[in-house]
């Protein structure tokens, strides 16, 4: 069966981020929507909101049974859900077409032209902008995002059908399925090794994916990765690079050197050589779509971010709160050299929370490397997500090959006090886990205008 015919969509995992960007967009194509997540949320809630239904135990007899017939039923499923889930087992027994999200949006793009962005870092940040630009220039595009855009409150930028925007992700090399008429690569640090066993491997899967760009498309690579194609970077020499960068009320003003000449006076708000990268290929795709660098500068202009990544939660003369979701130690270094290029003289506190046992193991000295840099660190406890314990990978392992003096290992309960007791100006929440949920409380302690 395939997804056109399907009238009924189940998600086995419809919670994720980008699930349920999938579950908003056939909603939005007026199918029948349901699913099943582990535990409540704020995304869980937005999509229950818009009518899916959804529930939260592991159990066939909780599913609507208008969505027990394998011949109007699509099962979408992530690889996080474990292989023992007795709903998903349910299905693949009873012969219902049961694909995986990435197989699910490779079919989608399939009949459109799809802009993909692949990377270990820095996709979610590079889809939402070449989204907004996309969509701000009235191209009829669909962006499915990793994450909520502050622009349109959503993860899904829904304004037309012709042109998709996606992340191509290479967890459990899930970007294989895709087939984009443009596409670029933005990092291929070493990650997910307990999928991929070592970093030559993962680099020869990106090597892959630039073999599923169609005939007579265009491959996009930052300067410097082991790739032929169209390069971007920073006050380098590539074929797309921000020039003439300065810095005026905490906005990056820059030229936009291209193949086609020099486009002057851009301006874009989020802090960061890193996010400024990915400004520049999403500026370098859609203008290679066939944008107008004159509306791409009034676009670009516009951009607000994406939540948990590097957004303000307070922002003040005197004190400063920063979220975001860096989790890996090429991020973590990102997110420092943002915040001292902004606030060169204030002292910085950050409060890390590891993401995954196998992440803490494979990278424990760039993480001690990178947390060394602020002046004082909160280091929590290891967030499982899908993982089992690993004997001798801990929170506590991690802090003692931290350099620097000022770093104390707390309970997420008592955060707030240990905020209250310094005397940092700015504070960063860092981590991919359930660090985010603890933000609010936070702000709501610091925030002068509660």
């Amino acid at each position: 069966m395939t997804i056109a015919r399907a009238s009924h969509i189940y998600f086995l995992g419809i919670g994720g981020i980008g699930m349920s960007a999938l579950a908003r967009y056939f909603v939005a194509n007026g199918k029948q929507v349901a699913g099943y997540d582990k535990t409540p949320s704020e995304i869980t809630k937005a999509l229950q909101e818009l009518g899916v239904q959804i529930h939260f135990n592991d159990t066939v007899s909780e599913i609507d049974k208008t969505y027990l017939d394998s011949k109007s039923t699509l099962i979408v499923y992530t690889p996080a859900v474990p292989k023992d889930h007795s709903e998903l087992n349910y299905f693949k027994s009873n012969n219902f077409n049961v694909l995986k999200r990435s197989a699910v949006l490779g079919e989608i793009t399939k009949q459109t032209v799809c802009l993909a962005v692949a990377g270990t870092h820095g996709k979610t940040t590079t889809t939402s902008i070449l989204g907004h630009l996309l969509s701000a220039c009235h191209v009829p595009v669909t962006a499915f995002l990793g994450g909520i855009s502050e622009n349109y409150n959503s993860n899904l930028i829904l304004n037309g059908t012709d042109v998709t925007v996606v992340e191509a992700d290479e967890f459990d090399r899930s970007f294989l399925t895709l087939s984009p008429d443009l596409a670029c690569i933005t990092s291929m640090d070493a990650d997910h090794l307990d999928i991929y066993g070592n970093a030559e491997e993962l680099v020869k899967t990106f090597k892959d994916f630039t073999e599923c760009i169609k005939p007579n498309g265009k491959l996009f690579v930052r300067n410097g990765l082991p790739l032929k194609g169209i390069t971007y970077g920073i006050e380098d020499d590539s074929d797309y690079s921000a020039q003439n960068i300065s810095i005026e009320n905490g906005t990056y003003v820059f030229d936009v050197k291209t193949p086609h000449g020099l486009h002057k006076d851009f301006k874009f708000s989020l802090p960061g050589r890193h996010n400024l990268s990915n400004a520049i290929i999403a500026l370098a795709m859609a203008a290679e779509y066939g944008c107008a660098y004159e509306n791409l500068a009034k676009a670009l202009a516009t951009y607000k971010g994406v939540k948990r990544r590097f957004t303000y939660q307070i922002k003040t003369d005197d004190f400063v709160f920063i979220d975001d979701y860096a989790h890996h130690p090429e991020e973590i270094k990102a997110v420092h050299q943002a915040v001292r290029e902004m606030y060169p003289n204030k002292k910085v506190l950050a409060i890390f929370q590891p993401h995954l046992f196998s992440r803490t193991k494979d990278f424990v000295d760039g993480f001690a490397e990178s947390l060394s840099k602020f002046d004082e660190l909160l280091l929590l406890d290891i967030y499982p997500a899908r993982e089992l314990p690993i004997e001798g990978v801990t929170s506590k392992w991690l802090f003692d090959k931290i350099q620097n003096s000022n770093k104390k290992l707390v309970q997420k309960e008592h955060i707030i006090d240990e905020i209250k007791k310094s005397s940092a100006q700015i504070i960063l929440t860092i981590g991919a886990g359930d660090i985010g949920a603890e933000v609010k409380h936070i702000k709501a302690a610091f925030d002068v205008k509660n």
